[in-house]
């Protein structure tokens, strides 16, 4: 029964205080061990590591995450995410391809590899004390998913040598692609045919929505029936049979080797590529997930980002040092922690004792789970990752977030996961500089000359790592954000930090999108709704988004990218000129008041300045001046000296505010009318003001 929104003191907390809902976690804590145990033998493999690494690091996850806390119900251990890059690593360090075999590479480069894991989780540590966890925001969201896509792909590559029960030479993506043809005919016919059934029922029970399925999830279920299969198949132990010694801790565990990584100084540069790239992956994964997860919770409570990358140094450090993995968050063991009724960190505690138990009681049953049953498991995590239904929605998006995200998977799979997120972001970079240009839709319109593009994008580069708030104010209990500037991934955590620190007792926020807002990207966009919605659903109020209905959204998604077309200088400076002409005393030659002289020389170019655009503060007050002129001409009719008329004039007189030094609008943008108009009051026209239904 998922609860409802209760007041903070109702949420259960982690702590000492949560011991006291230890009925639910023990039991949530027993249905996740039960994912934990193959998920975790299964990564470990997938890692070229020995099995039992993988239950080392669940278990050190599940006994130190309720004392470092950081998150709430996630369940955190080795992750499927990061298996191809610690095989990748391991055998790197181990000289893999200078005369030495894949085998021998694997048993040399994992003591090593330990070492790494120690530096990151050190690593992880210092930038938890620069608050770098907000810098995790800087990552575009088709690049993130392009990376897990790459991720989903190099798990069923590398997996194929346990499903056709033979080995192979492979060791990047595309040589797994080249070999796996020619070793298909080499395969074992009984562990294939248990591996093919295995993925087979994994599929079809995945494919129900059995309530009895979210207590025993498929993955327990056809680890289960594989073992049972396996021991009529008889296959042989040593090469298709998990192997745990009889006694793990006395003969399993591996510790690190510091001395060994630092003496070999050929390995300096492969180091520091290994730390960066297993930062980076561990550190977004760790925070997307924890969000992600946020989302589900039935408490609706929030993890601290950076109380979570301090706890996955602080695992990371402890895991290789008993001869374990990196630790992530998992989505999959997290959900069924949720689904168990699972409701603090405990959770982890109760499934990492589990698991102790299983090790030390249940080794001989272990040890009877095939290596093709975990393939089967990890394929299926692996095309989760990858499926069409993932490319289809990033499609669905906008074709700029399909070409980041095949450009991302494309790159990764032929180099690696460190340069192919490089690629992904220096791609959204540069393909953000030229949309936020203030010229690119005239060059689409074909009113601009690329060279003035090229000009145009190079001078708003730095506007994309700028605060794109440029004022702040409070009037009638709304809190007012103007924005003047592109928002893009790279300036969000400026975002974020303004939406922040709205004060608590703010019921309505009103963010004004100006014409300088060139660009709203999909990240931005998606922040913005989120926002919104958590605004509304925690009760504090309303959010509403005024001044997009002039932009151009890229699809018909929500969160699609939008573009806008601004007023560049010289037609603002042209229509000041054009305004100072007009007279008090006649009107425009070229129409019949001065609104229509004011809509002729519009800043909005076509369709998009409608009625229902909202005007930015420079255009407003423009606007707000003519419908003063016109007010003064009507009202001067009778006078045969037109506006000389002294009541007519005093009542129509124009007053100047003073100019907020951080509006970028001009002095034009602060003129209002004295009688007619509240200085305060903000131009909203004829806009929707139903919050979020403009999407």
């Amino acid at each position: 029964m998922q609860p409802s929104l209760n007041s903070p003191g109702e949420k259960p907390q982690n702590g000492l205080a949560g011991l006291k809902h230890w009925r639910s976690d023990i039991v949530s804590g027993l249905l996740v061990s039960l994912i934990s145990l193959p998920f975790s033998l299964g990564i470990a493999i997938a890692s070229g590591a020995p099995p039992i690494a993988g239950l080392i690091s669940a278990i050190i996850a599940g006994l130190l995450l309720p004392f470092l806390g950081g998150s709430y119900v996630t369940i955190s251990g080795p992750a499927a995410g990061l298996a191809p890059v610690l095989l990748a690593s391991m055998l790197t360090l181990g000289h893999y391809g200078s005369g030495v075999g894949q085998d021998a590479a694997k048993a040399a480069g994992y003591p090593l590899l330990l070492a790494v894991i120690c530096m990151v989780g050190i690593a992880q540590i210092l930038l938890c004390q620069f608050r770098a966890a907000r810098f995790s925001a800087v990552f575009p969201a088709a690049v993130v998913e392009g990376m897990l896509a790459s991720i989903g792909l190099l798990i069923i590559a590398k997996q194929m040598p346990h499903l056709l029960g033979v080995k192979f030479e492979a060791h990047e993506f595309w040589e797994y692609v080249r070999e796996t043809p020619h070793k298909f005919w080499e395969r074992d016919p009984k562990v294939f045919g248990l591996g093919l059934f295995c993925l087979a029922f994994i599929f079809t029970l995945s494919s129900f929505k059995a309530k009895w399925l979210k207590m025993v999830p498929a993955p327990v279920v056809m680890v289960t029936v594989g073992t049972i299969i396996g021991l009529f198949l008889h296959l042989t132990p040593s090469k298709h049979l998990i192997q745990i010694p009889e006694h793990p801790f006395k003969h399993g565990i591996v510790t690190p080797d510091f001395k060994g990584l630092f003496a070999d100084h050929s390995l300096l540069w492969s180091v520091v590529g290994i730390v960066l790239t297993l930062t980076m992956i561990d550190g977004v994964e760790s925070l997307a997930t924890a969000s992600a997860v946020d989302k589900i919770d039935p408490y609706h409570r929030k993890s601290d980002p950076n109380r979570t990358l301090l706890a996955m140094g602080i695992s990371n450090i402890c895991s290789s040092i008993a001869g374990g993995l990196t630790i992530i968050p998992g989505g999959v063991k997290s959900k069924a922690n949720i689904e168990g009724g699972g409701k603090t960190l405990w959770a982890n505690f109760y499934n990492a004792i589990f698991l102790l138990t299983y090790l030390l009681v249940a080794r001989n049953y272990i040890n009877l789970i095939p290596y093709a049953a975990l393939a089967a498991m990890l394929i299926h995590t692996g095309w989760k990752l990858c499926r069409p239904a993932v490319w289809r929605h990033v499609a669905h998006i906008g074709r700029e977030q399909i070409a980041l995200f095949a450009m991302t998977v494309l790159v990764t799979l032929s180099t690696d996961l460190l340069w192919g997120i490089i690629f992904g972001i220096v791609a959204k970079l540069v393909m953000a500089s030229i949309f936020a240009a203030p010229g690119f839709l005239a060059v689409v319109g074909r009113q601009r000359s690329f060279g003035r593009l090229a000009l145009s994008t190079i001078g708003n580069f730095p506007e994309l790592f700028r605060d794109p708030v440029t004022r702040r104010e409070t009037a009638d209990g709304a809190y007012h954000l103007y924005f003047g500037r592109p928002l893009v991934c790279f300036n969000s955590m400026h975002l974020n930090d303004e939406l922040a620190v709205i004060p608590r007792e703010t019921s309505s926020v009103v963010l004004h999108m100006t014409d300088r807002v060139t660009l709203i990207d999909h990240t931005s966009c998606d922040t913005l709704i989120h926002f919104a919605e958590e605004f509304e659903r925690s009760g504090r109020g309303v959010v509403k988004i005024l001044g997009l209905d002039r932009m151009r959204s890229r699809s018909h998604y929500p969160a699609a990218m939008r573009l806008g077309p601004p007023a560049p200088l010289t037609e603002r400076s042209g229509a000041v000129a054009d305004l100072a002409t007009l007279s008090l005393g006649h009107l425009h030659p070229e129409a019949a008041t001065p609104d229509a002289a004011l809509a002729k020389m519009s800043l909005m170019p076509g369709d998009e300045a409608s009625s229902n655009t909202v005007e930015h503060p420079f255009t407003a007050g423009m606007m707000r001046t003519a419908s003063s002129i016109t007010h003064a001409l009507m009202t001067a009719d009778d006078s045969p000296r037109g506006m000389h008329h002294g009541d007519g004039l005093s009542q129509s007189s124009l007053t100047r505010r003073e100019r907020d030094p951080r509006d970028p609008t001009g002095d034009l943008g602060s003129m209002s009318l004295s009688r007619d108009h509240d200085p305060d009051r903000r131009p909203d026209g004829n806009v929707r003001q139903d919050g979020l239904r403009w999407l």
